[in-house]
């Protein structure tokens, strides 16, 4: 018992165990969403989460964000991969173009959430071109959608 007493709790471990807790309420909340319309997607939020967890370089929030978007590609039927490779060329390419651009805070939000949401429809659009894939449908819910998660994504 006397080595336990020496035993301190490690914070690091505290936050690994809520960021799994995190994708696992996405996960619960993925399904959800596809059966119920009303419920946006949160793509915008993960684009955003992405982009964090990108430019501070923190490869386990980087692994669970992938797996939560490879968990959105299943939902939704879209090609493997795409999404994360999508959100990464967007950060590397598109986004220092929209922040040189814009100096408001809430211009910028706005842009990455229609960057997230129309600029991957295009992408999608390219991959079905390229691999003589169906092409893709528009979804009307993307006005809604993109309008309920610029609000969410201005909490964050």
């Amino acid at each position: 018992m006397q080595t336990l007493s020496y035993m301190q709790r490690n914070i690091t471990n505290q936050r690994v165990v809520k960021s799994f807790g995190y994708v696992a309420l996405y996960v619960l909340y993925s399904s959800l969403s596809t059966i119920y319309l009303f419920l946006p997607p949160l793509f915008s939020v993960l684009f955003i989460l992405f982009i964090r967890a990108l430019k501070s370089e923190n490869v386990l929030n980087l692994l669970l964000i992938s797996f939560a978007l490879l968990v959105f590609e299943a939902n939704y039927g879209d090609i493997l991969l795409s999404s994360i490779f999508y959100f990464y060329i967007a950060s590397k390419f598109l986004l220092p173009k929209i922040e040189q651009s814009f100096n408001c805070y809430s211009c910028i939000r706005i842009t990455y959430v229609m960057t997230a949401y129309i600029g991957y429809y295009l992408f999608l659009m390219l991959l079905s071109k390229i691999f003589l894939l169906p092409a893709e449908s528009i979804n009307y819910y993307i006005v809604y959608y993109i309008v309920i998660e610029f609000f969410l994504v201005s909490l964050i």
